[in-house]
């Protein structure tokens, strides 16, 4: 695992000793050039011929930073390791994101101790990683002294993000992403994606290895309806749901099968297009189900945005917004905020 550990200039003004970020990041690709490791130092980088993708979660780091918090983020999936990295995997995401966790707390001169406050955040693919690290944490790093979890747009289940973002322009490679990093994990579906998937599917796999997100060949990549990937002819979902090896594979990526032990707090915007919000209500219903201490946050000021930018990009802002004072709260020790007995 390759991780970043960023040290504040500023000092941390809070109570105790100063805390720790696990900072979970958003969707880059699935090429080591935008891993967080390279885009970090860059913040831009231009992939020929037409992609050009942007480090935006620096704008939540640098707010961190500037409160005196230290942060450490992960690439997931080391890119230097042999085959292929997977994308956005719930196991491997949360695991990762507690291992940088544990790296940065050893870390010599860093003034971090075992024992310094821990909080677990991210948005889109982070809020699914950060959420996978709440759920695991209890079991999987038991020492780590997690005092709460910001889980932003949060991917519930990847089955529902390929049937929401069906024809979607500019998705195609990230609906691939997901598809590689199955097959890549779990070897027992390879001859169903072999079966179900066309030529032309199969060269948007393979295609997108490598690639960063974002840009015009994305926007234009041809076709976007994955029902045209399908030898049947049927979206990705359906082939995906009545596939017994398929969907055993993808509903062991889905959120809400674990409790959390540390507060949470879940954004999710009323028309997120992408992490649909009557997912992450099921999920955050499931956590208050099993004990947990769970915030919702259902935004209900953005309106539907169709297109490349559509309402899950934007909600990215507010979700920053809202989650610095609650992230301030709970290393303060106040008690969390819960809406279980409510859910909007």
């Amino acid at each position: 695992m390759v991780g970043t550990y960023l040290e504040p200039t500023l000092p941390w003004t809070g109570p105790g000793e100063r805390p720790l970020v696990a900072y979970a990041g958003g969707t880059q690709g699935q090429s080591a050039e935008c891993a967080p490791s390279a885009m970090l130092s860059q913040v831009v980088r231009y992939q020929p011929p037409a992609d050009a993708v942007f480090e935006y979660d620096v704008i939540a780091i640098y707010q961190l930073l500037a409160r005196g918090m230290a942060v450490v983020m992960t690439d997931y999936h080391d890119f230097a390791t042999p085959g292929l990295t997977n994308f956005m995997n719930r196991k491997t995401q949360g695991y990762a994101v507690l291992d940088s966790a544990r790296a940065a707390l050893r870390l010599p001169g860093s003034g971090l101790t075992p024992q310094s406050p821990i909080i677990l955040y991210g948005y889109s693919q982070g809020g699914m990683a950060s959420a996978a690290a709440a759920e695991l944490q209890p079991k999987y790093a038991p020492e780590l002294n997690v005092r709460g979890a910001y889980v932003g747009g949060p991917p519930v289940g990847l089955d529902d993000y390929i049937a929401r973002n069906e024809g979607r322009p500019g998705v195609a490679p990230a609906i691939a992403w997901i598809l590689n990093g199955i097959a890549a994990d779990y070897p027992e579906t390879r001859p169903a994606f072999d079966a179900e998937i066309n030529d032309t599917g199969k060269a948007i796999m393979r295609d997108s290895i490598g690639k960063c997100g974002g840009g015009l060949s994305n926007i234009f990549a041809q076709p976007q309806t994955t029902s045209q990937w399908t030898t049947s002819g049927e979206p990705l979902a359906v082939v995906i749901a009545r596939s017994p090896e398929l969907k055993k594979a993808f509903d062991e990526q889905r959120l809400g099968g674990s409790t959390p032990s540390a507060p949470v707090r879940v954004y999710s915007a009323r028309n997120d297009e992408g992490a649909t919000y009557p997912a992450v209500r099921d999920m955050a219903a499931s956590w208050c189900g099993g004990g947990a201490a769970v915030q919702l946050d259902a935004d209900a000021a953005l309106p539907a945005m169709s297109g490349f930018l559509g309402t899950h990009n934007v909600a990215y802002f507010p979700s920053l917004a809202t989650s610095q004072q609650w992230v301030i709260d709970r290393l303060a020790d106040i008690p969390a905020p819960v809406n279980c007995g409510g859910l909007p």
